[in-house]
């Protein structure tokens, strides 16, 4: 990718971050697919990395976590009857209700293996006492008592669906939400701030910024690999590029991560110094990368 210009790969970057697929940021850029691909695939893996090194040692009050369905090659039930694919894909993201920061995301399967590693993740980068609401996925419940403990005050919402209507076009959409119910599960949450509106509002950024996440459409991944890059690409824009409405900065400013608002061409001159750096045998380390 070092044949690429800096302003080549932040028209790239910036097409893909505002939900451009492949094809088209291939075309506007005037670049090939495959060019685009590596790109991705580069950046992908700096910013997982840069996310690990810097979204650490988090002071947080109200964390909330859910999960965000999507699909690579194929749907499951279409992977069941032989198709080729990988199926289902979950994304589990935990998001701090107060400053908007994606504490931690994981790509996998909606399964107690992934929770378990997802939970202990989010746990890791807390260091104080936190209030943590989820939906009602069981699979929640022994992830957080194994990596917490008693250190944290844990409340369940279930949400409450009346009866689904499958007729015509509703059978795209979920069942009505008719209530929901809040259930502590550990400590003393407070009743009050037993939310999940926040983490499923990000969840439509997610879905209306990632093209890949766009329903009914030939845009979804194929690869698993670019699946997860075009994720970690996604959670780094969103944390220290973009600016959230209510907060009037970044995720990452208002955490305390960062002291500046990121642009796209700061993040590819990142890009360079880094394979300039592996170029020698070196990294970037936390304080260069502020």
């Amino acid at each position: 990718m070092r044949k690429l210009s800096v302003e080549k790969k932040t028209s790239i970057l910036s097409c893909l971050v505002e939900g451009t697929g492949i094809n088209a940021t291939a075309r506007i850029c005037s670049v090939s697919k495959l060019t685009v691909l590596r790109l991705l695939a580069d950046v992908g893996s700096l910013c997982r990395d840069y996310h690990d090194l810097m979204v650490q040692n988090l002071n947080c009050r109200r964390i909330e976590c859910d999960e965000i369905w999507s699909f690579v090659g194929c749907k499951q039930r279409n992977k069941n009857l032989g198709k080729t694919g990988d199926g289902d894909c979950w994304t589990w993201v935990a998001l701090d209700a107060d400053s908007k920061l994606v504490v931690s995301y994981l790509v996998g399967l909606r399964d107690s293996g992934h929770a378990f590693e997802f939970i202990h993740d989010v746990a890791s980068r807390i260091e104080n006492r936190i209030q943590l609401t989820t939906d009602g996925l069981r699979l929640y419940v022994e992830a957080i008592e194994d990596a917490f403990g008693g250190g944290i005050d844990y409340a369940m919402l279930v949400k409450l669906y009346g009866k689904e209507d499958r007729a015509g076009e509703a059978r795209y959409s979920p069942a009505k939400c008719i209530g929901c119910k809040p259930f502590t599960i550990v400590g003393k949450p407070n009743p009050n701030c037993i939310s999940t509106s926040y983490i499923e509002r990000q969840n439509l950024t997610v879905r209306m910024q990632n093209r890949r996440f766009t329903r009914l459409t030939n845009a979804f991944s194929k690869k698993w690999a670019n699946h997860e890059h075009a994720i970690a690409l996604h959670y780094f824009y969103y944390n220290f590029c973009r600016k959230h409405q209510s907060i009037g900065t970044t995720p990452a400013v208002a955490a305390g991560i960062t002291e500046k608002v990121w642009t796209i061409h700061d993040f590819v001159n990142l890009l360079v110094d880094e394979e300039n750096k592996l170029a020698m045998g070196g990294r970037i380390n936390k304080k260069d990368r502020k």
